[in-house]
């Protein structure tokens, strides 16, 4: 069982501390942890974020549990050489094309939302974000037009084989949830958003059992704030899922809270193999300050234990003790309290 960790920049390196110190108290048979560099740590040792060693080491491992990265040193740097890079060539490498964002309001937490307490008690959500198509991943450049003016340009696009295939991760996930499954596009505007659609509908007929329903994505950001009750699982592409996932954390009170998966076809002895990381960046601002929470990251363990490992009960052994700590008052300065990243870590580990 190996588990490659890569903590990155900024507080990477601090929240990935603490998962690492519960992995290890869960005294897993086997469990072997390899550590690599990515992102700006990566380039300042290496020349690049995301080195063929550290490739190598996520290859021949079972699951990889990632920090974050992003630094400012590396702000002018050109674009192939900037921290984010890493992430964005680990998912690409590594097939890994459906990222699994679960966003929940923590019992006694309703008051941190910025929505009102009883609309933010009914959110329970999986956002199923497609990650290797879409203008991440098309082609970009800088021109010039015929006036002399800079112009910058960026392709969107999806092949329909691209769509069906989270189509079919989005509609796996709502089996085991609600049965409730929401396609988020803009295709009244967008003909890659059209094909999006048109494959949605396609692949529905192979899942009977879970009701689609369909909706702009300026509506469904609206919808998350006025009403995030009626959702269930939603899909949608790679551009679209990173804002609305990061607008869901601010709905259940933190970022700080949020865990993610990012899954591809490859399977291993033991389960799917993914990337896990907390959706929160590498906060410069507060790097080195002993500041994070490093709960999402910690509950991006237990994903990993799910998914990766198909451990169901050392996942739900994870989350509860999560859960424990923040029906305990445990809090962080994202949560409106004083507590420091190792306290929290201690906190958790003390109601495992």
């Amino acid at each position: 069982m190996k588990i490659a960790i890569f903590p990155g920049d900024g507080i990477g390196s601090e929240v990935t501390r603490e998962a690492v110190r519960v992995l290890e108290a869960l005294k897993l048979p086997g469990l072997t942890l390899l550590e690599g560099d990515v992102g700006a740590a990566a380039y300042h040792r290496h020349g690049r974020p995301l080195p063929a060693e550290t490739l190598d080491m996520a290859r021949a491992s079972d699951a990889i549990l990632f920090g974050a990265v992003g630094d400012p040193s590396c702000d002018n740097l050109e674009r192939h050489l900037r921290p984010e890079q890493a992430v964005l060539g680990l998912r690409s490498e590594l097939g890994l094309f459906a990222n699994l964002r679960p966003a929940t309001v923590f019992a006694g937490l309703e008051d941190l939302s910025g929505l009102r307490p009883e609309l933010a008690r009914a959110i329970d959500l999986l956002i199923v974000r497609e990650l290797n198509g879409d203008v991440y991943f098309g082609e970009k450049g800088m021109r010039e037009t015929a006036d002399g003016q800079r112009e910058g340009w960026d392709m969107m696009s999806y092949s329909e084989g691209e769509v069906r295939r989270i189509a079919h991760s989005g509609f796996l996930a709502a089996r085991k949830r609600g049965s409730k499954l929401c396609s988020v596009d803009k295709a009244n505007v967008l003909e890659t958003s059209q094909l999006w659609r048109d494959v949605m509908i396609e692949v529905a007929a192979d899942y009977p059992d879970v009701e689609l329903t369909h909706m702009y994505v300026d509506n469904a950001a609206m919808q998350m704030v006025k009403n995030p009750g009626q959702f269930d699982v939603v899909v949608t592409g790679n551009l679209f899922g990173d804002i609305l996932s990061d607008l869901a954390s601010m709905c259940v009170g933190s970022i700080g809270l949020l865990a993610s998966a990012s899954l591809g076809e490859r399977q291993t002895e033991y389960g799917t193999f993914g990337l896990y990381e907390p959706i929160h960046g590498s906060a410069p601002d507060i790097a080195g300050l002993g500041k994070a929470n490093p709960m999402a990251t910690i509950l991006s363990v237990a994903m990993m234990l799910r998914h990766s490992f198909g451990d169901e009960d050392q996942a739900c052994k994870v989350e509860t003790a999560v859960a424990r700590a923040l029906s305990d008052g445990v809090r962080g300065g994202d949560l409106g309290g004083d507590l420091g990243t190792e306290a929290i870590g201690d906190a958790v580990l003390e109601r495992l």
